[in-house]
């Protein structure tokens, strides 16, 4: 389902996310948490906020004082990742609780609620040359994920 008539209008289009922004009530908790399920770059930082590399893209972790005040279990963001089973055996050896969902989440220490998902199984692809510069160019879709691509002409083959 498209939200475009193929005709020129003044809108720009969506191209991806350049970060996701997260609330923490103290960033060197928030590193230590995040880096005990997920190996990362610390891109930059400040004595409130630090930014978790992930190539091209970042996490902001900015610590507020209201972090953690609000609750709500539809709003989330998704982490692609090389492997998630590695992430819930992680999660089960530091005994962070996952939510009661189908697919893989859990909140973090301030309720923000992530969802982990494959890089091979979704219809997200990195460029290969940020793939190969991130030491992950191996990685590959699964035939579904290509298949998804592949009907918007989005898959390498397609085009």
């Amino acid at each position: 389902m498209s939200d475009t008539d193929g005709s020129d209008d003044d809108r720009a289009r969506l191209v991806g996310t350049n970060h996701v922004a997260l609330e923490v009530g103290d960033v060197d908790e928030a590193l230590d948490f995040y880096r005990s399920l997920f190996a990362f770059d610390l891109r930059s930082r400040s004595d409130t906020k630090a930014f978790l590399d992930m190539g091209d893209q970042f996490v902001a972790l900015a610590e507020t004082d209201t972090a953690g005040e609000t609750t709500d279990d539809a709003r989330h963001f998704g982490l692609v990742v090389d492997d998630a089973d590695r992430v819930e055996r992680r999660l089960d050896e530091c005994d962070i609780d996952r939510l009661d969902v189908p697919g893989l989440e859990f909140r973090d220490p301030w309720g923000n609620r992530v969802q982990i998902v494959d890089y091979e199984e979704i219809q997200f692809t990195k460029a290969g040359h940020v793939l190969e510069g991130m030491g992950l160019g191996d990685l590959e879709k699964t035939d579904g994920a290509l298949e998804e691509l592949s009907e918007k002409g989005l898959a390498p083959d397609s085009t």
